[in-house]
């Protein structure tokens, strides 16, 4: 591991001692103490409200911690609450929300923050296109920067990404590197690819801390650990030596059970709460399933095999061209997501911000905002059973800050933002639930949570269709699991084929001994 030990070591490229933030409902950071070396991985975790957030927040320069904090970025101190000294010091953001321009080309999202070559007022494209040509192959990326960045796949939008944020700039060289939740968005089968980039990232002598929630990637990527809890760092250890429930207890102060259902829980044969038959799409090729009342099944698939699209279309929040779905024997038409809802189905969309809440509503609202008629009396809403209504699924599921339910859905933590999406739907007692991606940027005590949620609403008669790129979390807890490929479904795995192992090979294409390729 590298050390900043030595006369002639480079100073840490982070060095942050007493960090303290104390906002009206209380602190979200506490004396936190952390250094990084240059060309050191250094993984963050924590809980959803541990204060993950709140540090980035310090470092970029939006917010000032309390007095007494000292920051040192290539041994130079930060200028609280300015962006710009951030920057100059060497500090580099990617966040979850990459800021891609998806119709523009890699090489002109590349040049939107430093600008483009000009000469004489003309933009040099040759010049833009080299430039970005040489960032993207110190990320080890081999593609060409006049592709669209929306043709590209989620681990190569992140290399686009960090080979923005690490642009040279002479006058301010990079020294560290932050990625919140990287691979957070990103299929099994693309990580790997992210955490090659990390590597070389960290290679060229800069500093990465690393925020993730999921603990195969420390033991993968990182050389150090350090973890937050209740905005208290309770752990800053070597990553060798320590062990998955090591961490575990450090995190939830006890090792965690993942949630699971027994075989004398699963659902009796019944007639299907949804029937999907030959639905067709731009690129769905003819899916047909069903799921039972008490039923989970999972939907797996890399992307592109209309797995991120299944849940949508069936929903009525992507266009359909043929087929039918059908809710307890009633059809639902295409594009038609009002008569969904009125019918008893729940959705809770992968992009969450974009499509799956109002960030500027508070949480009693957004909470409300599905089932108006529990708190409607003439001609006023209740707003006092709607803070009722919002403490009681704060508590349930376990939302932090426990009593912010007036606070606007902004300021929540994107894990505790999922839960009250996840409150706003089951406060409607769905008949149906569609879950795409139901536990991204989740930690892991939340993810079991939302887990045994799903599954009391499965004791009480739901059906639940999970489309999720954590092949982990469709072993846990799918009755059943439909694999797609290239927009069609290529295999239905159930009872002990339902492992990592033949998920992985039906998603890829992979025959079994003696079987044809699907």
């Amino acid at each position: 591991m590298p050390t900043a030990s030595g006369p002639s070591a480079p100073p840490h490229a982070l060095d942050a001692t007493g960090l303290t933030k104390t906002f009206v409902g209380g602190r979200a950071l506490s004396e936190v103490d952390l250094q990084i070396a240059a060309g050191e991985v250094c993984a963050l975790l924590g809980e959803n409200g541990s204060g993950k957030s709140t540090l980035i927040k310090v470092l970029s320069g939006y917010h000032s911690p309390d007095p007494g904090a000292v920051v040192r970025i290539g041994g130079q101190e930060l200028e609280f609450t300015s962006p710009h000294s951030s920057y100059a010091l060497g500090a580099r953001f990617v966040h979850q929300d990459l800021g891609l321009v998806e119709e523009s080309s890699i090489a002109d999202n590349l040049a939107f923050g430093p600008g483009f070559p000009t000469r004489f007022g003309t933009v040099l494209e040759r010049k833009a296109r080299d430039r970005a040509r040489t960032a993207l192959n110190a990320m080890g990326l081999d593609v060409d920067p006049r592709l669209k960045v929306g043709r590209l796949s989620p681990a190569q939008k992140t290399g686009v990404a960090v080979a923005r944020a690490l642009l040279p700039d002479e006058a301010s060289p990079a020294r560290l590197l932050v990625l919140d939740e990287p691979t957070a968005r990103l299929p099994e089968e693309e990580v790997e690819q992210l955490l090659a980039i990390v590597r070389t990232v960290a290679a060229n002598g800069i500093g990465v801390l690393y925020v993730t929630h999921r603990l195969d990637e420390v033991f993968d990527v990182a050389e150090r650990a350090v973890v937050l809890r209740d905005g208290v760092r309770v752990v800053s250890e070597p990553v060798e030596g320590l062990t998955r429930d090591t961490l575990l207890r450090q995190l939830f102060g006890a090792t965690l059970e993942k949630a699971h259902r027994r075989a004398d829980q699963l659902p009796p044969e019944t007639p299907p709460v949804l029937r999907v038959h030959e639905l067709r799409s731009e690129v769905l090729r003819g899916v047909s399933l069903d799921v039972r009342p008490g039923e989970i099944v999972g939907v797996a698939g890399v992307t592109g095999s209309g797995r991120e699209a299944l849940c949508a279309t069936v929903f009525g929040a992507r266009v359909h061209d043929e087929g039918e779905v059908e809710v307890r024997g009633e059809a639902l038409p295409s594009h038609r997501p009002d008569i969904s809802i009125s019918r008893g189905v729940a959705y809770v969309p992968a992009e969450r911000k974009l499509s799956g809440c109002f960030l500027d509503l508070p949480a009693t609202e957004n909470i409300s905002i599905s089932s108006m008629r529990s708190v409607w009396s003439f001609p006023l809403l209740r707003r006092s059973k709607e803070k009722e209504i919002a403490r009681g699924w704060f508590e349930r599921l376990g939302v932090r800050p426990a009593g912010a339910v007036d606070s606007p859905m902004s300021s929540f933590s994107g894990g505790n933002q999922q839960k009250i999406i996840y409150g706003k739907w089951f406060q409607q007692s769905p008949s149906l639930f569609l879950l795409d991606e139901p536990t991204q940027g989740v930690d892991v005590g939340s993810k079991a949570e939302l887990h045994k949620a799903l599954f009391r609403a499965a004791e009480d008669g739901a059906a639940v269709l999970v489309s999720s790129t954590d092949v982990d979390e469709l072993v846990t807890i799918s009755d059943r699991v439909v694999v797609l490929l290239r927009g069609r479904v290529v295999a239905v795995l159930e009872g002990q084929d339902i492992n990592v192992h033949e998920l992985t090979r039906a998603s890829l294409g992979i025959s079994t001994p003696g079987e044809g390729v699907a």
